[in-house]
Formats: structure tokens, sequence, C-alpha cells
């Protein structure tokens, strides 16, 4: 009888020619409808048949999707601070420290001191400069590797996104705790193969979607076994954090009448440890650098691996980018960080790289409190996941938004239309550093290097799945060393 009924409710709902939301299972919700990935292309798909703002059910979890320029601005102007804060997933108890990471806190007090540390102490103009002798550094290290023994006759293959990455994590590290852990001048072989494992097993289990999250009954049977695997990864991850600040304790106690050591993030949160022990606890500490890690090595490593495929895809923007470099940096000094503000071209590239693949295609919140968005009341406790991806790509905002075309920007362009950090109370803070890198990382590559596809076919733009947007396939291209650029480099590498 029972289920009868049900089918009757499953065809009436059907027979609605225009349904405000997907038919919900019994216990499951929608969870069987976002099975397929990459997830927001799913979520895409869902929007062009119901809506750009759509009340869900994952499991016993409410959800709104919202991808429209007018709801997200209704979103973080009107309801941002009812949208301040984030679900409580079973990843944020073991790898946010018990939610009190600045990634996975609630709004509050807590999470203001922990901002307001971030914005000051790591990511503020005068810090970042500070910073930018160990960007540039990283840099000429990774064109040095590319450039190897060159002839610089001959085109080589190199596989890009395992650079990038590289490239970022050792840039993180040296601003952490002053040390590399890819290329030359590695100290601790052991200590930097624990720590590819222990990122790379992070990335993972952050990116796959948790059942239990949703099902919470299941967690009893943790079918998936990711809760373990998080237990045991937050464990390593602890140890080997916290051995970082013990060597700097240990530094900084033998060193203590040194007032020109270059100073690491760790050093300035172990002064406010010194200044308030009983808030800047170990925990506390561990959970800012943890956090660095995790938002601040793969979104721009996959930016750049992003760029460079557009590019070589196509290669009037890539031409049109070095003349432009050539013209305003030349070809008897390496690129630098500064040279970006007079490179509006490369920005627009990067710009127009954020716009078809914001590194975080999805952005999640949730509600502290009922409001209303699109005309839906949205109760208290609801997960927002909003679809950037789909925003950056409304043919109602942008023409041809599928065309990969860095003209189109020829203001700011302010507002809701292209929002990659996201935006509100809890907009990347990182923004200032992801820019100064890709830009960094960019142009330098154009400068010093030919490229070109390893074949005739255009480079796979198919996107993966995870807590980033990665490309299905890793890049790989053939670089070779611009003879132009012949006798800067070749100085440069006997330096």
């Amino acid at each position: 009888m029972i289920l009868l009924i049900f089918i009757s409710i499953y065809i009436l709902y059907q027979n609605n020619t225009k349904p405000s939301t997907p038919f919900p299972l019994p216990i499951l919700g929608h969870l069987h409808l976002i099975t397929k990935k990459p997830y927001h292309r799913t979520l895409t798909k869902l929007a062009e048949q119901y809506g750009p703002v759509i009340l869900l059910r994952y499991g016993f979890r409410k959800v709104l999707v919202v991808s429209s320029p007018s709801a997200v601005e209704e979103l973080f102007t009107r309801n941002d601070i009812a949208f301040a804060n984030r679900p409580h997933l079973i990843a944020g108890k073991h790898l946010g420290y018990n939610y009190t990471s600045l990634v996975w806190s609630s709004y509050g007090d807590h999470w203001r001191n922990l901002r307001r540390f971030t914005a000051l102490e790591i990511f503020s103009s005068y810090h970042l400069q500070l910073d930018s002798l160990v960007r540039s550094e990283e840099m000429w290290s990774l064109v040095l590797q590319l450039f190897g023994d060159s002839n610089f006759k001959e085109f080589h293959e190199v596989e890009l996104k395992t650079k990038f990455f590289e490239l970022m994590l050792n840039i993180l590290m040296r601003m952490i705790a002053g040390k590399r852990y890819y290329g030359e001048n590695v100290m601790d072989l052991d200590e930097a193969k624990k720590f590819r494992h222990i990122v790379k097993e992070t990335f993972y289990l952050i990116g796959i979607p948790n059942l239990s999250d949703y099902l919470p009954f299941l967690r009893w049977f943790d079918l998936q076994g990711l809760e373990k695997r998080m237990v045991i990864s937050s464990q390593e991850r602890d140890l080997f954090i916290q051995k970082l600040i013990d060597d700097c304790r240990e530094r900084r106690d033998s060193s203590s009448k040194d007032g020109h050591e270059k100073k690491t993030m760790i050093d300035v949160l172990l002064w406010q440890q010194e200044a308030d022990p009983e808030y800047y606890t170990d925990d506390i500490i561990k959970g800012l650098i943890a956090t660095m890690l995790s938002a601040g090595t793969d979104t721009s490593a996959v930016t750049m691996e992003w760029a460079m495929s557009l590019l070589l895809n196509h290669s009037e923007v890539l031409k049109k980018a070095r003349e432009e470099i050539d013209l305003q940096v030349g070809e008897e000094r390496l690129f630098q960080e500064s040279d970006l503000h007079n490179l509006p071209y490369l920005r627009k590239i990067i710009k127009e790289t954020l716009r078809l693949y914001p590194a975080g295609a999805i952005v999640t919140h949730e509600s502290s409190k009922a409001c209303t968005v699109g005309g839906l009341r949205v109760p208290s406790g609801t997960m927002l996941q909003l679809n950037l991806w789909a925003l950056h790509r409304d043919p109602n905002v942008w023409a041809e938004p599928l065309k990969f075309n860095p003209e189109r920007f020829q203001g700011d362009n302010e507002g809701f239309d292209l929002i990659p950090f996201g935006s509100g109370r809890r907009k990347c803070p990182g923004e200032g550093l992801a820019m100064r890198v890709v830009g960094l990382a960019l142009g330098s590559l154009i400068q010093c290097f030919e490229w070109k596809r390893v074949g005739e076919e255009l480079v796979d733009m198919t996107e993966g799945g995870g807590v980033t947007l990665p490309r299905v396939n890793p890049l790989v291209v053939m670089c070779k060393p611009r003879p132009i650029m012949q006798h800067i480099l070749t100085q440069f590498r006997n330096q």
C-alpha cells in the first residue's frame, strides 16, 4: 500500500510541467542525482532544469544550490552574516582541529581573531612584500630546472602539474617554517617524503564526498573507510606540524639575541603565544599552518596549469602576452613580481582563466538563521553550495561565455559576476598572494621559454573532481629556452 502511494506521488510529480525541485527519494533525498562527476557540472545541469536557486536535500541535510549573480549578490549583501558559517562536516572535526581552524570554524569572535591575524600578519601588502624574495627564488629555481642542460635548439617534454605543485609548497613552507621540500638544497629527504604523503592524503580526504555527512547512521559503519583515514592522517599531520613548531622554538631560544634573523609565520605565531598563551595554543597555531597548506597550494597550482593549457590552445594570446612582456621587461633581466603592475594583458589572462576554471568551483557555507534567497525560504542550518563554475559561464552575463577571451576585461569588473575567491566575510584572504604567485609564474615561463603542445591535437580541457578544479589529466607540454634569453639564462645558471 505504501509503495502504491509513493508511486502515485512520483507520477503526479513527474506530470508537473515545471517542478521547482527534483523529486526526492525517501531517506536519500537528492543524493542519487549527484553521483556523476564532476560535481559542478551536475549542479549546473540541475540549475538549467529547475532554476538558478534550488533547495535540495542530501540525506538528512538541506542544501541550497545557487548559480545566478542576482542571488549571489543577495547572499553576500543582505544575507552575508546569515551564511558566514561553515557546515560541520566530518573532515572539519579531524582535519580542522575540531572545527577551530580558520576554514572550518563558525562565524564569531574566534573566527574574527584568526581572520584578523592572517590579514595583518600574513597577507597584508607589507608582509607579502617581505616574502617577495622567497617567491622569486623559488621561481628562479623552477626556471633553472626547466632550463637544465639545454642547447636552445630542441624541445623537451615537461609535466607541469607536479612542477607547479612543488613550487607552491616550497613557497608556503619557506614562509611558514623556513624550509623547502623539493628541488635542490633539501636538508632532510625523509622529512620531505613524509610531508609530500601528508599533503597528498589531506587533499584527497577533503575532496572526496563522505556519505556519512548526509546519512549520519552510516558513520557507525564508515563504509567508505574515510573517517579512519582522516584520524590517521590528522595524527600524522599533527606530529609533523608540531615538530616544525618545536624546531622553531629551539631555534629561537638558541638565537634569541639575533634580531636580524628572518622571521617565519611560526615565529610570529610563537610571539603571539607568549603574549596570550591561553588563546594561541599549539593546536590553534597548527590549525593556521594546516589552513595555509591546504588552501594555498593546490588552488594556485591548478590555476597555473589551466592558464598554460589555455595559452597552448590559443597561440595568438600567448604571442600577445610574450610581446607585452618583451616590451615592458626586456631581455636583460628575469621577470619580477613588480612587473605585473605594467602588464595589463597578462593580468587579463589570469582573470579569464579564473573565470573559466575557478580553483574553488563550489564554495560551501551554512546558514546560521532562517532567511530568504531568490524568493525561497531557507531554514537555519542549511548548507549553501555556490556554483562559481556556472556563475562565471552565465550566458546572461558573459558574451560567448565558453570562449577564452582575455580582451573581454576592460575595467576592474567589480560586482558578483566574477568572484573566484568568493565574497563577503569569508572571502579567501589569500587572493593577493595567489595573484602574485600565478602572475610571477606565468610571466617567467612566457619570458624564458617557448611552448608547444605534445601533438597536433588541442590540449584536452576536461575537468576532474576534487576539492579544487583539477584537470582530469596532468598537463604535459613541450618546452625549450628562448634563444633571445640565452645569455641571461646561462649567466643565471652559472652563478
